[in-house]
């Protein structure tokens, strides 16, 4: 999925107890491209779904999909956790061992085709930008945010310059997804009252940015 057909939502936004199909009927429906999932919550087979499937997200290393690293490991051990399967992206965040420019790098040359799934939110709540690791990026998640504040309303003045991160994976010919993520998860103390509404007021915002 290239070119401009390729601006999606990460299923968390519509909460947990929300079926995949009726997920994606409503990412559909409000204009998404693609639908990203999570695969700890499949029972079985992958359901039918009304608009394709953009990335698939779990805990356990697949080729082509996206793992988040444990948290609590040593750098040994993420690397042979990240070593499993080949052809795998991995999701850097904050509380793991990929919370830093530098060791997002030093993992991608410790592990032979390592590619990430790299969130905004994440990348300046952790305190560096997007653009410093464009190049190892199979998948960017959009999202505003700022130190300390790891969501924020696209009208609000957070620290995603996002004409600037755009323009910077489009000069480096990034043809990967781009996928919108917001989340209610009180749970992990990440709540939000309308993550879906806020993720379609981000999706108008840039999709106008991306380029085919």
């Amino acid at each position: 999925m290239t070119g401009g057909k390729r601006l999606g939502i990460v299923s968390v936004a519509f909460g947990t107890e929300c079926t995949y199909p009726e997920a994606g009927r409503k990412a559909a429906e409000l204009g998404f491209d693609h639908i990203d999932i999570g695969l700890d919550r499949l029972e079985g087979e992958e359901p039918e779904l009304a608009l394709p499937i953009g990335d698939r997200i779990g805990s356990t290393p697949r080729t082509g999909c996206t793992v988040r690293p444990p948290r609590k490991c040593t750098w040994e051990q993420g690397v042979a956790f990240l070593r499993q399967q080949p052809g795998i992206r991995v999701e850097p965040g904050p509380a793991s061992l990929l919370d830093t420019a530098e060791s997002i790098r030093a993992m991608c040359e410790e592990v032979p085709g390592l590619r990430l799934t790299l969130d905004t939110g994440w990348s300046v709540y952790c305190g560096f930008d997007p653009l410093e690791v464009a190049d190892l990026v199979g998948h960017l998640q959009l999202r505003q945010a700022k130190p300390g504040q790891p969501q924020m309303h696209i009208d609000e003045d957070g620290d995603v310059d996002f004409p600037a991160v755009f323009a910077g994976f489009a000069a480096i010919g990034y043809q990967g997804l781009f996928s919108v993520e917001y989340f209610n998860l009180p749970d992990l103390k990440l709540p939000l009252e309308d993550p879906v509404g806020w993720s379609v007021d981000l999706m108008h915002r840039v999709r106008p940015m991306i380029t085919a």
